[in-house]
């Protein structure tokens, strides 16, 4: 556990002795377990929620799906911009409700709109299921706004974390030569991006930092239900045009995910695309969700992309 910090090192090793005794038992993940597990760790370690100026449930059609999402306005007398955020938890856990006060947050730090995807999850709702779910939020977010009265400014960014930043990447990928919905800023907070596994840092800390390397293959095997080619699934294989959207790449130091992160960050800068890398050397995957273990390092990771997504430009 060098080089994390001493309270986080503490937590890890506790946490790590809970794992294996838990296991020792003889008991295994299961989707339900996954799904408490993400939920109560957020809630006990984000524990401060700001309030905002309105706060607000919606859904999405999606071919006769309603896909819910929750609207974080931190201005509702403003004319902002936007945000969608896709949430983490291994395409298998988390929820807009899990993600709230993480939300709220961004919204509070980037002064735009955001509105989370609750949308479906694996594994009875496998590959593409959700990232079809985004598509549909992304579609209408404009008619939504319109139907609840909201000023707002037609400027879209994407924005998840971990799975969600997968989703995030691919959706990117998706719309930068679609005329119809224009994203104009990407932010990736530890995002998986490489379905294969292929990069050193997931054997490097894929034992120990709490996600790890086995819970990984676990998850995309029941995302994947069928012989989906995992690495055309993948945003780092995917093409790069000079229409592709300003990027902002987060990775912690300790998680597994790291390098593909930094591969991202370094093929999106090969292609002049504007991007932003900033490692938050000290932590683990998923700090964002353990805010009180070193709720400093959260603090500049909400300034950095607030900073970021009201920008008009990298400088």
């Amino acid at each position: 556990m060098n080089n994390t910090t001493p309270v986080l090192q503490q937590w890890l090793e506790q946490y790590n002795q809970k794992l294996a005794h838990w296991q020792a038992q003889g008991n295994t993940f299961t989707p339900a377990i996954v799904r408490e597990s993400l939920a109560t760790m957020t809630r006990t370690y984000v524990t401060d929620i700001p309030e905002l100026s309105l706060v607000i449930d919606d859904s999405v059609d999606n071919g006769g799906h309603p896909v819910p999402v929750r609207i974080f306005h931190p201005d509702q007398y403003s004319s902002l911009e936007v945000a969608v955020f896709l949430h983490g938890g291994g395409h298998m856990a988390g929820s807009i409700e899990v993600y709230d006060p993480i939300c709220r947050k961004i919204a509070l730090s980037a002064q735009r709109i955001v509105v989370a995807v609750d949308y479906r999850l694996a594994p009875e709702h496998p590959y593409p299921i959700g990232i079809e779910d985004g598509a549909a939020v992304l579609d209408a977010c404009e008619v939504m706004f319109d139907g609840l009265g909201f000023n707002y400014r037609p400027s879209i960014a994407l924005v998840g974390d971990s799975a969600g930043g997968a989703m995030s990447a691919t959706l990117a990928h998706k719309y930068h030569t679609d005329m119809k919905q224009k994203i104009d800023k990407l932010v990736l907070i530890y995002p998986s991006l490489d379905y294969s596994l292929r990069s050193p840092s997931t054997d490097l800390f894929g034992i120990g930092y709490l996600l790890e390397k086995d819970r990984i293959q676990w998850y995309f095997d029941h995302y994947f239900s069928n012989e989906q080619d995992r690495s055309e699934a993948s945003p780092i294989d995917m093409e790069i045009t000079d229409t592709f959207p300003e990027t902002m790449v987060i990775t912690a130091g300790f998680c597994p995910l790291r390098d593909e992160g930094i591969e991202y960050a370094k093929r999106l800068k090969k292609h002049a695309i504007a991007t932003r890398h900033i490692d938050f050397k000290a932590t683990v995957h998923a700090f964002l969700n353990l805010e009180n273990l070193d709720p400093d390092i959260c603090r500049s990771c909400y300034q950095e992309l607030g900073t970021f997504l009201r920008s008009p430009d990298l400088g």
